[in-house]
Order: structure tokens, then sequence, then C-alpha cells
């Protein structure tokens, strides 16, 4: 089969198309026919050597944790799935799971069934980022009706799906975005945009309930400055620990890293094929492009998601 093999650690030239030997599900497992592989910054990051290099291991491994496609085989033990069945996940993570191939091995329980609303590029680009603004604001913060949840980088992968996603709970929500990407977190049901380049965002947002920080460094310690007593901060990704800082102020930190969950993922697909979860996909590029995809992610700038298109389906 075609996937891409990382040699080394280092830029994204060290992605390679190359022809590597077809897996085969073990016990419990089902071999997906990837139509799509979604591409994360932590993608990036980890390639680097950075990011989930350390779980991941020494190269030569394929990269890539998000997928969506078609189930072609299936292990001893599987009973959720058939041959045929449309599936999507985030196997694995944050260990090899390598989705930027043709096919994959994942466990069973960590794929869900495909959206029927969305295609495979946008069921691709779903799962990682996803399940982080869902284990984030519904499992983690229990956002509900009467709160108020402040997102930064709310025009991102994550960010932009925890728009839509803290709106469907019944929160008020407040994103912080460049001013020309206010109209599309708008358009996602933001109730306000706060343009972070020209406002101090903690001068503009007071007494939120909960803050999901994307976007870390001192972004995260003047997040506590708006969060109403008892409120809680989650900060993603890894890095500046303001935790004792919190605490002392009558605030709470809960730190994350997203897990594998077909639940969450059924969850998910129950938004998106009600209509109230849509998901952006900036760039879809051939699986042979790999490279460049990375490029876009180490950019830092795109909106919504890259996904890598493994089976041509136009």
């Amino acid at each position: 089969m075609r996937a891409i093999l990382q040699h080394a650690y280092g830029g994204p030239e060290v992605l390679q198309l190359t022809e590597v030997s077809r897996p085969e599900p073990g016990v419990t497992e089902v071999l997906v026919r990837v139509y799509a592989a979604g591409v994360n910054p932590i993608d990036g990051k980890t390639r680097a050597g950075g990011g989930f290099a350390p779980q991941v291991g020494r190269p030569p491994f394929i990269p890539g944790w998000d997928l969506s496609g078609v189930v072609a085989e299936i292990g001893y033990g599987v009973t959720r799935f058939q041959p045929g069945d449309e599936v999507y996940g985030m196997p694995n993570f944050p260990h090899r799971a390598g989705t930027y191939a043709e096919f994959v091995a994942v466990r069973s329980r960590q794929v869900a069934r495909k959206p029927a609303r969305l295609s495979h590029a946008e069921a691709a680009a779903l799962p990682l980022a996803g399940l982080t603004a869902w284990q984030s604001l519904v499992d983690t913060a229990q956002v509900g009706p009467g709160m108020c949840v402040l997102i930064h980088a709310a025009a991102g992968g994550v960010g932009h799906l925890a728009v839509q996603i803290a709106k469907a709970r019944g929160a008020y929500v407040i994103g912080t975005a460049r001013a020309a990407k206010h109209d599309f977190v708008r358009s996602l049901g933001a109730d306000e945009v706060i343009d972070y380049t020209a406002v101090a965002f903690e001068e503009a947002v007071e007494a939120v309930d909960v803050v999901l920080d994307l976007v870390g460094g001192e972004t995260r310690r003047r997040s506590l400055e708006v969060l109403a007593e008892g409120g809680l901060l989650i900060p993603l990704p890894r890095g500046l620990d303001v935790s004792q800082e919190a605490a002392e102020r009558g605030l709470r930190v809960a730190p994350l890293i997203v897990e594998p969950d077909y639940r969450g993922l059924e969850h998910l697909a129950e938004l998106a094929d009600s209509g109230k979860l849509k998901i952006s996909v900036s760039r879809e590029l051939p699986l042979a492009q790999a490279t460049e995809a990375h490029r876009c992610i180490d950019s830092g700038s795109a909106t919504g998601k890259t996904v890598l298109a493994v089976i041509d389906q136009s």
C-alpha cells in the first residue's frame, strides 16, 4: 500500500511517499481502507521531535492519527462493524497510529460510524479536534445553559468546533480571533468575538465560567483575570503551569490530553448529522503532498482544518 513514511525527526521534508506492507487486523481490530486523513498541529510538532515524539518512538514510522474510511476486514471478536461500514476516529493517540496510509488496523472501539452528513474529508478533520473540544467542554467543564465560555483561537481547528459545541450546550460563547476571521467565528454561533491584536481580552471580558486556552504562554496567565470565582481554565497545549496561582485565587485548572473515545465520536456524529456541528476544511491535499500539508499547519495561521485525500473521490 502507499503510505507516508517519516525516516527521521525534522522539517516537513522528512515525510516521503513510499510503498509498505499492508497491515492485517488483529484480535478486536478492524482494517480500515483510509479515504482521508486529518492533519493536526500536533502532527507537525511530533514530526519535528517535540509533541508526543517520546510516545511515538524512533523513526521510521507512518505519522497521523485522524482518519475516515471504510472497514475492509474485521479481526476475531469484532461485533460492532462489518466490512463496508463507514467509520471515523482517532486511534491509539498519543501512540503510533499511522493514518497517513491507504490502510490501517485499529481497535474497533476506538472508531465510530462516520457521520452520514459529512464527506470523508470533513469526517477525517473531526476526531482529534472534535474530541479535544468535547472532552474539554462537556466531560471536564460540563458546560450547560447559562454558562459563559471564552475560547481562545476560536477560528482554529479545535476552536471552531469548540464554539459550536458550547453553543449546542446552551452556553454564551466569546471567542478571540484576528479581525479578518470575525465573520467566520460569528457564523459558528459565537455571541461575541474579540480581536486580540487590537484589544486586551482581559479588559473586554469578565466573570467567565470556563476558558478554553488553545494558545498558551502568557495568554494562560492573563486568562485567570477573566474567570469568575470558582471558574475553570482548561489549558491546551501543555506549557506554562498556572495551577498554583489559580488555586490562590480560588480558581481551577484542568490540563487535558485528548483520548480515543468512541462514545464521544458518536456524540459528535449526532451533532454533525443534526446540522449543529460543521467542520471547516480549509485545505484538502492528496496524500503525496503531505509535506505541503505540514508546511501549512506549521505556519499556525490556518482557519479550520487541513486534510489529506488518500483516495481520489472526484
